[in-house]
């Protein structure tokens, strides 16, 4: 009598089944079935322990098993609901008994295998040939799948939120700009300097990479990081004959924001990059990248990804080189992510944002399509806005900024941030009302923004949390904020929708909940969540007084979070004399406080007095300094120049790049630029960190030369050339009569150089130094940088301030005596 599937299998596999079914849509047949109960009855706990492990089960899974009345049979239904195994295919089972030495284990199971399912259907598992063919098949339909999908993220990129219909291939707007490479100094461990990369494609292919297995790209929010990415993907399906990619047999693409609770990348790629109807399975996956002759795997957005500090992630054992060594790995991430392991095979790259040039070449090829006339129209405009100089260094600013300008046809004035956020914003508004046919009033949208209370509230919270949560789940967002608003904003562009798959691992979750799709929502781009984020800063600000204010804004650290205290401040006059005062009160501060000051009145004269407090003491750039503290020093010191306000001091401490001599400035290794127009009486260039070559000391004393205000040059920490007789530039400075010094340290001798010999001499006795002199500075020299000195020179600078303060007070003393005896 022959038996059905409910006679012939146990309860406990039955339900098991039935949840497979409703999970993947498929049914078993009675002979698997079968198959099913004789291996359940041929593994034991521990034949499932080692199994679990083997195949990397998460710790939640390999409990869920353990804990079950039937603990083979569980094992047996999550093989199936992984695609492990099937009713046409065991290998994978087989192969993991024989690694754990279970081969008679393994030969029961081919045997049960073969005894309950066709000839036909068993053969996959035991002929060799068949298995290379049907590899070859499954890599086939990989690349297929996957390039689709690519296809369709490489070709929907926007440039403007609200624009949905104007989606843009990255190789139209993709601009190959502002990429430096980290060159190690030998024998100096994490010493180094930045070095110029002519293309995005050197990064794969320059000589002195060769044997580079990771390339860390770093950049700020906006500066175009997953655009490059895009760009890699964009080559590599073209077969671009210029890229190193061409060759490639697999290249894989992951965003790791969605990456949340994906310990295992197969079972990522299959649910992420593959339609959900794939006949792949996670093992066939494994198999065809395994087999690939050259693998690169791009992982976009290390600081987004939630489980980087899950050892147990294959994201992280790719990066750190514990799997799937023979794969390069490009991985993309903000500069403050600094908490990987990575090896010595690491090549570290980054982005600078958008130079003049840059900016030029985008808008000819992504905003006029080639109108030089149309292009010069826009960047005009930009010139004449001065506070646009900073933000739209951001590429993905400048990007909005272009298109929006060349899409309404109009000028605007902008003269401070506030007022550049307020025209992007209301930019949204307008659009979304003209396509909906209301009316479009500017009144209205201010009102709505000071509505976003809530909204503002959790924008503020994310940012102020130690590590910033910039995505929440949608129900969630719209039960905080409301439905229509939430709507408004998506509709709009500022809020953006993702449908993403999360991995839950909670107590008693079925199989057929443990992948769970849902919708996530982030803002447009980080910066719009600091404009929320100051609407909530601006109004809280306003009522705090004295203790409570330092407590409201110490977790707020300016440095990486400016643009949310000069909104706040350009929002509200109350809450910004409060931020103001609070930035002078702490240490750095007084740069952000200047520009705070500006973001009020975007008056230039409001600020005057301010700015000339900064210059008369001195401006220090130092390398230890955030990026945008530094950019803030270069802002003030531009505001200064053309305010014509005499900047007496500046220091490029511990950070000198290079000499640009061909644009007259000295860069930074930040990728900033001093230019010599900017008019510095006193120019000290400190250096403690790394030793200074002759050529980078020529070229200092030539930019020198180029510097019209300039009256006071020092070399202060290193060791410049011994003689300089016969340099063309020396006349130069000796007609305007420039004092050049050198000083190793304070306990060291001044040397001045003799501009008509080209030679030092003592400051006192006019003594040249010996050969024995430079050798003793060589050696000292080593020392300093062995044991840092900065702050030591900083005690020196506020020395330097306080003598320039007492003398200014003498000469005020002085010119009031002389005005009261007339």
């Amino acid at each position: 009598m022959l038996l059905s599937d409910k006679d012939t299998v146990p309860s406990s596999v039955r339900s098991n089944m039935e949840r497979s079914k409703s999970h993947r849509g498929k049914t078993s047949n009675g002979g698997f079935g079968r198959f099913l109960v004789e291996v359940a009855s041929l593994l034991t706990l521990a034949n499932v322990r080692n199994l679990t492990t083997l195949l990397q089960y998460r710790p939640a899974e390999i409990d869920a098993i353990e804990r079950d009345t039937n603990p083979s049979s569980k094992f047996l239904m999550s093989l199936i609901e992984k695609g492990i195994i099937g009713e046409t295919n065991i290998s994978k089972l087989l192969d993991s008994l024989r690694s754990i030495d279970l081969h008679g284990v393994a030969e029961d199971v081919k045997a049960s295998f073969t005894r309950n399912i066709s000839d036909s259907l068993s053969r996959p598992v035991i002929t060799l040939n068949e298995k290379g063919q049907g590899l070859t098949s499954k890599k086939n339909q990989f690349l297929k799948e996957i390039k689709e999908t690519y296809e369709d993220i490489y070709n929907g990129v926007l440039p403007i939120p609200y624009l949905r219909e104007r989606l843009m291939c990255v190789d139209n707007v993709f601009i190959d700009s502002g990429l430096e490479y980290f060159k190690e100094h030998k024998g100096n461990k994490g010493k180094g300097t930045w070095q110029k990369l002519n293309s995005y494609n050197s990064i794969l292919i320059d000589p002195r990479f060769l044997h580079a297995m990771v390339f860390l790209i770093k950049g700020e929010p906006g500066y175009g990081k997953s655009i490059l990415a895009l760009q890699y993907v964009y080559d590599w399906c073209k077969r671009s004959v210029l890229s190193p990619l061409k060759d490639v047999e697999m290249l894989l693409f992951l965003r790791l924001r969605y990456l949340k609770g994906f310990e295992s990348i197969f079972c990522a790629i299959k649910h992420l990059l593959l339609p959900c109807d794939t006949k792949l399975s996670e093992n066939d996956i494994s198999d065809v990248i395994r087999s690939c002759k050259s693998v690169v795997i791009i992982f976009d957005g290390f600081d987004e990804y939630s489980d980087s500090e899950n050892s147990n992630s294959d994201v992280l054992k790719i990066i750190e080189r514990r799997t799937l060594r023979e794969c390069k790995v490009i991985l993309t991430t903000r500069h403050s992510s600094t908490s990987l392991k990575l090896t010595s095979k690491t090549v570290r790259v980054r982005l600078n944002g958008f130079a003049n040039e840059a900016r030029e070449r985008y808008v000819l090829k992504a905003v006029v399509e080639g109108s030089f006339c149309a292009s010069a129209q826009i960047l005009q405009l930009l010139q004449r806005n001065p506070a646009l100089a900073d933000i739209c260094q951001v590429p993905l600013f400048f990007v909005m900024f272009a298109h929006m300008t060349h899409e309404k046809n109009m000028t605007v004035v902008l003269n401070s941030v506030t007022s550049f956020f307020r025209y992007v914003v209301s930019c949204f508004y307008e659009h979304i009302d003209i396509k909906t046919g209301a009316s479009f009033c500017a009144s209205a949208m201010a009102r709505s923004e000071t509505e976003h209370y809530q909204l503002s509230k959790i924008a503020f919270e994310s940012l102020r949390a130690k590590k910033h949560n910039l995505i929440w789940e949608k129900d969630k967002l719209v039960e905080l904020i409301g439905e229509l608003m939430y709507k408004k904003l998506v509709e709009i562009g500022i809020l953006v929708e993702q449908n993403v798959l999360r991995i839950v691992d909670d107590p008693g979750t079925s199989a057929a909940d443990h992948i769970q799709r849902r919708t996530d929502v982030s803002f447009y781009h980080k910066l719009f969540c600091e404009w929320y984020a100051a609407h909530y800063v601006a109004r809280s600000v306003a009522d705090l007084e004295g203790g409570y204010l330092h407590t409201f804004l110490e977790d707020m650290d300016p440095s990486d979070l400016q643009y949310v205290y000069r909104i706040a401040c350009g929002l509200n006059p109350v809450a910004a004399e409060k931020i103001i005062q609070y930035l002078q009160s702490i240490e750095g501060g007084d740069k952000f406080a200047v520009l705070c000051i500006l973001e009020q009145t975007g008056e230039v004269d409001k600020i005057k007095e301010p700015i000339r407090d900064m210059c008369f003491e001195g401006v220090i750039i130092s390398g230890h300094d955030s990026l945008l503290l530094q950019r803030s020093s270069m802002q003030l010191l531009e505001i200064a120049a053309r305010s014509q306000i005499p900047i007496e001091y500046v220091c490029i401490l511990n950070c000198l790049q290079s000499v640009d001599l061909s644009s007259q400035a000295v860069r930074t290794t930040s990728g900033l630029a001093l230019s010599s127009r900017i008019p510095v009486k006193w120019l000290s260039i400190a250096l403690f960190n790394r030793e200074m070559t002759d050529d980078e000391a020529i070229a200092i004393l030539q930019f020198a030369a180029l510097c019209p205000s300039l009256c006071i040059l020092t070399f202060y920490g290193c060791v410049p050339p011994r003689v300089l007789e016969g340099r063309s530039f020396l006349s130069s400075l000796k007609s305007r009569d420039v004092t050049v010094r050198w000083w190793l340290h304070t306990s060291e001798p001044i040397y001045i150089l003799n501009l008509s010999s080209g030679t030092w001499k003592h400051n006192k006795d006019g003594s040249e130094p010996t050969a024995a002199d430079f050798e003793r500075a060589l050696s000292k020299r080593a020392e300093l940088i062995l044991t840092g000195t900065e702050e030591h020179y900083r005690e020196e600078v506020k020395k330097s301030r306080e003598t320039r303060r007492k003398q200014a007070e003498e000469k005020r003393r002085e010119l009031d005596k002389v005005c009261n005896d007339n």
